[in-house]
């Protein structure tokens, strides 16, 4: 089990690591390329959408070739967008190759999480969540360190091509330590639905944020796209739930289960909220407090620590008293922490205060984004949990998606509000030396970190938000019984009312 756990965690530090290292280089790729940070985002963004966008066919080549041969493949295409989006030549074709990149990252977090949950057993799903976690412990402190030194002292091209060794032994270690799964007879993928969903997706996603990105939801090619993508995504609701349908893409069924829908609301603001917050962090370092690329990534440190400390005892805590509690917990922790940082965004605030606000909210995300998933897949039947995973999966990687685009925009619009240009421009707007007045300099800086800490308060709303989900979470440990899946009230029964 232990060996299993490993090779899991490895391909998943990968695809985690990647969008950490990324944060820290924005700064440098809108230098390099010239381009806003509106445009920029999109490597980021166009990552996670690509990872939503091949989500959905994972729970069916799981069962149609084989969970060890869909993981090796999606490392293999991993690695070769890795590659790739390291010999990029412009923004438009490095994010061309981070979306070839997420998408065999797409397959590797629920392809792992299958893998760890069908070997574990039912009482000790909470410990399983804990170390498919431990990636999302790693990245937050070592991303942005591995990611800066990178940037100062080699290229920024080497984060990509860093995986390269990192995905051939992760190959080698899954062919020789995974068993040997011979493929189920699967049921026909549902192509229809595919059809439908990733494009749906797509389009919804890259018109909202091209809608925001320009002020105007009046365009004609965003109301195409943000038009036609929530017409498919509609179609393919429609159409999975048809009684006649009995192998949708995904079984949106499942989310009849209260634990189900609550942990995916929940999801989608955490997700939307924090993620898109994380974002921009690298950038004030940087933009504001004019620090390099390593030291920006050492100062996000304390926020990979606090994770560190109550991640176990949340999957522990989970296993125990149940989830629900665990996450309003972190839920409030976080908020904390957010708000503790936002009060603080200045051009002169004292690091060990920015710090102590990393490590609380750091401290509040080890108990809520495991706790959630577990809520969801702790009452599922052994052969739900391929699709719940990739269910759960989706929301999370399109909610980061929605949040990372959200945030960028809005923050580039703060910018402009206050005379600073475009996104493209912090780094400009930046002191270049004597030609500056020095007043001129100071006046410059309080108006980034001013439009820094407004968008900290909006992502804070967001966040706050989540505590409305999060209330119908079950709030009792799991049992084996749970596992047949009757233990669990659907969304439209009476328990609800409680």
């Amino acid at each position: 089990m232990l060996a299993v756990a490993m090779v899991v965690v490895l391909g998943a530090i990968m695809s985690i690591l990647d969008i950490t290292v990324v944060n820290v280089a924005l700064k440098h790729l809108t230098e390099d390329f010239d381009a806003p940070l509106s445009t920029i985002q999109w490597v980021a963004t166009g990552y996670t959408l690509a990872l939503a966008t091949v989500i959905p066919v994972t729970g069916w080549a799981s069962a149609r070739f084989g969970t060890k041969r869909l993981y090796m493949i999606s490392i293999g295409l991993f690695v070769a967008g890795s590659a790739l989006a390291g010999m990029a030549w412009s923004a438009e074709s490095l994010i061309l190759f981070r979306v070839l990149q997420g998408l065999g990252g797409g397959m590797i977090m629920p392809a792992g999480m299958t893998i760890l949950t069908q070997a574990a057993g039912p009482s000790r799903v909470g410990k399983v969540m804990s170390i498919v976690g431990i990636p999302m412990l790693l990245g937050p402190i070592a991303g942005p360190i591995l990611g800066g030194w990178l940037v100062d002292d080699v290229s920024w091209r080497w984060i990509f091509y860093i995986n390269v060794p990192l995905g051939a032994l992760a190959l080698v270690l899954a062919w020789r330590v995974l068993k040997r799964d011979e493929p189920r007879p699967a049921e026909r993928l549902d192509f229809p639905g595919l059809l439908l969903l990733s494009p749906g997706l797509a389009g919804l996603i890259y018109g909202l944020a091209t809608g925001a990105e320009k002020s105007d939801f009046g365009r004609t090619d965003v109301l195409i796209t943000t038009i036609g993508g929530v017409v498919l995504v509609l179609g393919f609701m429609v159409r999975a739930l048809q009684r006649g349908n009995t192998n949708p893409l995904i079984d949106l069924r499942l989310f009849r289960r209260r634990s189900v829908a609550a942990a995916s609301g929940t999801m989608v603001l955490f997700a939307c909220a924090f993620f898109g917050a994380m974002l921009i962090l690298p950038l004030y370092y940087q933009v504001v407090r004019g620090e390099s690329a390593f030291s920006a990534g050492l100062l996000l440190a304390p926020q990979g620590f606090g994770a560190m400390i109550t991640m176990p005892i949340g999957g522990q805590l989970t296993d125990r008293v149940g989830p629900g509690k665990v996450v309003l917990g972190g839920l409030s922790i976080v908020v904390a922490g957010v708000a503790l940082f936002a009060s603080q965004l200045t051009v002169d605030a004292s690091y060990w205060g920015l710090g102590a606000a990393l490590f609380v909210m750091g401290l509040g995300m080890g108990m809520t984004m495991m706790p959630t998933m577990s809520a969801a897949m702790q009452t599922l039947a052994h052969d739900e949990v391929p699709r719940a995973s990739t269910a759960l999966n989706i929301i999370q990687q399109v909610a980061g998606s929605i949040g990372t685009a959200f945030i960028a925009v809005l923050l580039t619009a703060q910018m402009e509000s206050r005379g600073l240009g475009g996104g493209g421009g912090m780094a400009a707007e930046a002191p270049s030396g004597a030609q500056i007045p020095p007043q001129m300099i100071a006046d410059i800086m309080n108006k980034m970190a001013d439009a820094f800490q407004t968008t900290y308060w909006w992502s804070l709303a967001l966040l706050t938000l989540a505590f409305l989900p999060a209330l119908l979470l079950p709030r009792r440990k799991p049992v084996e019984s749970g596992l047949d899946g009757k233990d669990d009230a659907p969304v439209d029964a009476p328990v609800m009312m409680h």
